[in-house]
């Protein structure tokens, strides 16, 4: 008998989670030898298992998930990592490509799309989106039109969620409680933001991040 490939699944909301590890289990073929709904939860279980492939969510308490990927591969460059996350893959797809792992897909697909970019990790191929697969390939092939574009590369990963979500109308209070984070650390964000982007007043980062925002979505 074929030995199972082995999943680790880390996620912080559980009911997600519990889904996720039903979904992988539905197929034999699959076994889920740990699960973690945090960072330091996911470097525990790995040092009871090492599996085949992890699926990691972006947001997670206490530390950005990319960040969490790119933790995983120094210490295991042999596992695979698809991103299962909620968030807009038009911004973050190609920064967790970067930071190491192969595919990304939206919490919101169907099971059967999930299932279809863990089979295609697995397979030693990339996963993304048919539309994120041309928005990459024609920033391959393209320059990037508009100097925005370029300014916003110069952010974390933590920044650029921070930027997004004041696009959205949010304001410190709310990104610090979506985020997990104190107020005062999401204003030093904007202050890092505002500096890197050279941007001098609040009001002027907030119009640049709605219109950021708007821009993205055409």
């Amino acid at each position: 008998m074929t030995k199972p490939l082995t999943f680790l699944v880390v996620d912080d909301h559980p009911v997600f989670r519990q889904g996720l590890v039903a979904l992988i289990r539905s197929d034999d073929r699959y076994e889920v030898c740990a699960e973690a709904g945090t960072a330091a939860e996911t470097l525990t279980a790995l040092e009871r298992a090492v599996p085949d492939i992890a699926l990691i969510d972006i947001s997670l308490v206490g530390q950005n998930g990319l960040d969490l990927v790119k933790t995983l591969k120094a210490a295991h460059p042999e596992i695979l990592v698809l991103i299962i996350s909620m968030h807009d893959e038009v911004i973050y797809a190609e920064r967790a490509l970067k930071a190491g792992a192969r595919g990304y897909v939206m919490k919101q697909e169907a099971a059967s799309v999930m299932l279809d970019a863990i089979k295609t990790v697995l397979s030693g191929k990339i996963y993304v989106s048919a539309t994120m697969r041309d928005r990459l390939l024609e920033t391959m092939f393209s320059a990037r039109d508009e100097a925005d574009s370029h300014s916003v590369e110069r952010l974390s990963d933590r920044e650029l969620e921070v930027l997004e979500l004041m696009g959205q109308g949010y304001g410190a209070a709310e990104i610090a409680k979506m985020l997990n984070l104190s107020v005062k650390t999401v204003n030093a964000y904007r202050d890092h933001i505002k500096e890197k982007l050279r941007i001098d007043g609040a009001g002027d980062l907030r119009r640049f991040a709605v219109k950021w925002v708007q821009s993205r979505d055409r």
